[in-house]
C-alpha cells in the first residue's frame, strides 16, 4: 500500500548536493517500493490537465538557468507507463475532469530532481502530469480525489510543489526561518490536524501571510492534489520540515 506525498522539490541543487534533505529523501524512498509512480509537477502548467502517455525513455529537461555545469549533466533515464497513463486518465474523466495526453515532453525538475534523488536507477516507470493553477482549492483537491485508491494497486502518488514559494522574498545566506513562513506551514499542519478541509479550501483568506507564502499558485496546488489522492481515514503525517534562505519551505507531508 502507498501513501500519497506531498514533496518539496526546492533548489534544482537538490540534484547534486548531499543534505539533510537528500539524505531523508532516499530513506524515505528505501522503505518505498512502488511499480509506478504518478507524479504532478508545479512546472508543467496547462489549462487542461495533461498526461505524459509514453513507454519511451523520457528526455530530462533543465528548465532553469545559472547553475553549475554539473547539474546540467545529469540524465534522469525513467520510461513512462502508457498502460498507467490510460488508468491515470480513465479515473480522472470518470469524475468529470478533462484530460489529454503527451507522448513527447520531458521530465521537468519539478519532476526528475526529485526522483533522481530518491530512485536514482531510474527504474520505475513514471507518470507526468500537469497543473492547472488557477483552479479553486478545492478542485484540486478532487483532482487527487479522482486517484485516490491508486495506493493500493502499488502505486504512489506525489505532489511535488512548495507550500511557502516567493522567490522575490528569500534571504540569502540565512539559516533561520523569517517567523512569517513559519506562521503559514503551522496553519496549514493545525487545519491538517482537525481535518478542516473547508478552511484550506479557503487559504487566501484564512491563512496568515498568505499572500507572501503563495505569491503565485502552481507550487501550492500539488499539496491540495496529494491530500485529496490520500487515504482520508489516514491522518497526515509530517515527513520533513525545514526551510532555506530564509522562507522556502521544505515540508514534507504523508497522506
Amino acid at each position: 500500500m502507498m501513501p500519497s506525498l506531498f514533496l518539496a522539490h526546492g533548489s534544482p541543487m537538490l540534484a547534486v548536493e548531499d543534505t539533510p534533505y537528500t539524505e531523508f529523501l532516499g530513506k524515505l524512498a528505501s522503505q518505498l517500493a512502488p511499480k509506478a509512480i504518478v507524479i504532478f509537477t508545479a512546472h508543467w502548467e496547462s489549462e487542461t490537465l495533461t498526461i505524459s502517455s509514453s513507454d519511451d525513455i523520457y528526455d530530462t529537461i533543465y528548465d532553469f538557468g545559472g547553475f553549475p555545469d554539473e547539474l546540467y549533466a545529469i540524465k534522469y533515464n525513467a520510461r513512462g507507463s502508457s498502460i498507467v497513463a490510460s488508468m491515470v486518465a480513465q479515473r480522472l474523466q470518470a469524475n468529470g475532469i478533462q484530460v489529454k495526453t503527451d507522448t513527447v515532453r520531458g521530465l521537468d525538475h519539478g519532476s526528475w530532481t526529485l526522483l533522481h534523488r530518491m530512485y536514482p536507477e531510474a527504474n520505475i516507470p513514471v507518470v507526468q502530469i500537469s497543473v492547472h493553477p488557477y483552479l479553486p482549492a478545492e478542485q484540486q483537491y478532487k483532482i487527487g480525489e479522482a486517484l485516490r485508491g491508486l495506493g493500493s494497486e502499488d502505486i504512489l502518488v506525489i505532489g511535488s510543489g512548495v507550500t511557502v514559494h516567493n522567490l522575490r522574498m528569500i534571504r540569502w545566506g540565512q539559516t533561520t526561518p523569517e517567523p512569517w513562513a513559519v506562521q503559514f506551514d503551522d496553519w496549514l499542519l493545525e487545519k491538517l490536524a482537525a481535518n478542516d478541509l473547508e478552511s484550506l479550501f479557503q487559504y487566501e483568506k484564512l491563512a496568515p501571510n498568505a499572500r507572501a507564502a503563495v505569491p503565485r499558485p502552481e507550487h501550492f496546488v500539488p499539496f491540495f492534489i496529494a491530500l485529496g489522492s490520500g487515504d482520508p481515514q489516514h491522518h497526515a503525517k509530517v515527513l520533513h520540515r525545514h526551510y532555506d534562505l530564509g522562507t522556502l519551505s521544505y515540508l514534507c507531508l504523508e497522506f
